[in-house]
């Protein structure tokens, strides 16, 4: 026989009686109130009457009889009385003494004193602010024996309801308790017995909630039951099957975030990132968990926000080129894309390419460009100037002029040469064109083959080479020789350019650990402290008049740099105006 489910569900019971119960608590404690209310007021509109009658034949006079009588009415019917003058000024009460009646304010404007005057009885419930308690008020109009008209007013306090109210709830409370506990007890041994099939479907779904979906839910009934773990069984399959190609997209598109270059954010439609890649993170150095804030929030450039906006407004792709501060200065490239979903906007996506290299390899080789064909121009111009002079002359230059225009001529196109030769060897350096040979080096026999090569230069300038003692004691350097000498031999002939006649140059050297370090110093000019970061620079000269005119390319000091970092090396200059300069650079030891 085939029991449904409807039968196993007894437990609704339990509802049912809670429910039933609270409706008839409701109804009994409203029914109940609502009658003592009116049982109350009749009796003391009654005792009011009563009152009244008693008043109009043993007052005479309002001011003298009051008191008395409202004192000895109230305690024979245990009702608070108060005779009320018509003009609202209290004249007995009998809860008050003479001297607290004098001090009550003034009971016109008390509701039921108005209605009793103006429709012959009054009646109010309301807080007594004299007791301090609820009070339910009657008032009657009455004249005493004198014809001085006046209100009788009778108060009861509602503890009486209150306490009736206490004892009904109280009762049915406990029977409303007793059924609820009754029932409890018949629908835990009913649900007992239907429920575990329910209890061993739960525990199956449960290990697929924690994600053991090979998991099944036994089937033990052909009833409705029976009908759901089928259902829920079938639903386990597809579920494992939908995530496990969901858990293999997921890590497929992970795997791509985390190894892109560019940074790629997502955002929903209110501007909140949802999603951010490592490179993003890095690319705006960025530490924290970044999901969940406004983009303008962890990214504090306002260009990114608004280009945001504009997509989010617009519907519409957006290729914006943007300089941002994060905190140096970067170039980006960004492509936003607005996401759709059935004609809906749900957000953005943004990648981020950062062009800062390819925006500096741009402005280098245009000043590059620019520098060469500016030094290009200068001796080829010089070269031309001359050589027309002469064909135009065509031979009736004096001999002594002709041979100094040649000389002109010759002394540019030595420069020329040399600024050729110079680009040609800072390019073949930079491209690893010229491959390095290293070997050990002692460092006293390299200074004094350099200073050999520039002696004569340094004697007609009248400069002093000086050689220190640490030259000979520093151990031998790993390096190319030919390059080594380069080295110095530019550091030298830029020492001599600048040092004045009678001046001296230093060589020396120290030791590092595992590296070497040697210093060429100077009694020249010095370099103004402006000019020192740019000094390894090409075709940058401090004194571009006084350099062109002693025959400097400008590239001298750039290929020293590019061969101590081929040798894996540094370089720097410390320099004071006036004073002299100390080029330094390192080389490892053997």
């Amino acid at each position: 026989m085939r029991i449904k489910i409807q039968w196993k569900l007894m437990a609704s019971y339990l509802s049912l009686v809670i429910l039933i119960g609270a409706i008839l608590y409701g109804y009994l404690n409203h029914t109940l109130k609502n009658n003592l209310a009116l049982e109350i007021r009749d009796n003391l509109f009654n005792e009011t009457r009563l009152v009244k009658v008693m008043s109009s034949k043993e007052i005479a006079d309002m001011d003298r009889d009051a008191p008395f009588l409202a004192q000895t009415v109230g305690k024979e019917i245990k009702a608070r009385v108060s005779i009320i003058r018509r003009d609202g000024k209290v004249a007995g009460d009998s809860e008050l003494t003479d001297k607290e009646i004098h001090k009550l304010e003034n009971h016109a404007n008390r509701p039921e004193f108005i209605q009793a005057i103006e429709q012959g009885q009054g009646v109010a419930t309301r807080y007594s602010a004299t007791l301090g308690t609820n009070m339910i008020y009657t008032a009657l109009p009455f004249q005493t024996t004198t014809g001085q008209p006046g209100v009788i007013r009778l108060a009861l306090p509602l503890s009486r309801v209150d306490a009736a109210m206490t004892s009904l709830g109280t009762i049915l409370g406990a029977s409303l308790i007793l059924a609820i506990f009754c029932s409890l007890l018949l629908s835990y041994i009913l649900s007992f017995i239907t429920s575990r099939p329910l209890r061993n479907m739960a525990a199956a779904a449960a290990l697929i909630g924690k994600g053991e979906f090979r998991s099944r839910i036994p089937i033990s009934s052909s009833d409705e039951i029976g009908e759901l773990a089928e259902v829920l069984n079938e639903m386990a399959e597809k579920t494992e099957s939908h995530l496990e190609r969901i858990s293999a997209e997921k890590n497929r598109l992970d795997t791509i975030l985390r190894g892109m270059g560019e940074g790629v954010i997502v955002t929903n439609d209110a501007g909140i990132v949802t999603l951010a890649n490592p490179a993003f993170r890095a690319l705006f150095s960025l530490d924290q968990n970044c999901i969940g804030k406004a983009l303008i929030e962890i990214a504090r450039q306002p260009s990114l926000n608004n280009a945001l906006k504009k997509v989010l407004d617009s519907r519409e792709e957006l290729l914006e080129e943007m300089v941002i501060m994060v905190p140096e200065q970067k170039n980006m490239l960004t492509h936003w894309v607005p996401l759709m979903e059935d004609a809906t906007l749900i957000g953005a996506v943004a990648v981020f390419h950062d062009i800062t290299d390819l925006k500096m390899l741009e402005k280098i080789r245009k000043d590059f460009v620019a520098n060469v064909s500016h030094e290009l121009r200068t001796p080829v111009s010089v070269i031309k100037g001359y050589a027309e002079t002469i064909l135009s002359e065509k031979g009736t230059l004096p001999p002594e002029k002709l041979i100094h225009f040649i000389e002109v001529i010759h002394s540019h196109a030595e420069r020329l040469a040399n600024l050729i030769s110079d680009l040609l060897t800072l390019s073949r350096i930079e491209s690893g064109a010229i491959p390095l040979e290293p070997e050990p080096v002692a460092i006293l026999s390299a200074v004094n083959r350099a200073i050999h090569l520039l002696e004569q230069k340094a004697l007609a300038k009248e400069v002093t080479f000086t050689r220190t003692d640490s030259l000979a004691a520093i151990p031998d350097i790993q390096a190319d020789p030919d390059k080594l000498e380069q080295i110095l031999i530019n550091l030298l002939d830029n020492a001599i350019k600048f040092t004045p006649a009678g001046g001296r140059i230093t060589v020396e050297a120290s030791d590092l650990g595992d590296q070497v370090r040697i210093g060429v110093k100077d009694s020249g000019v010095g370099i103004p402290p402006k000019d020192i970061p740019r000094i390894f620079e090409r075709f940058y000269r401090v004194d571009t008049a006084r350099s062109r005119e002693m025959g400097g390319t400008g590239l001298g000091l750039s290929i020293v740099k590019h061969i101590v970092q081929a040798h894996g090396g540094s370089i720097a200059v410390e320099s004071t105006p006036g004073k002299g300069s100390t080029f330094f650079f390192t080389m490892k030891k053997a």
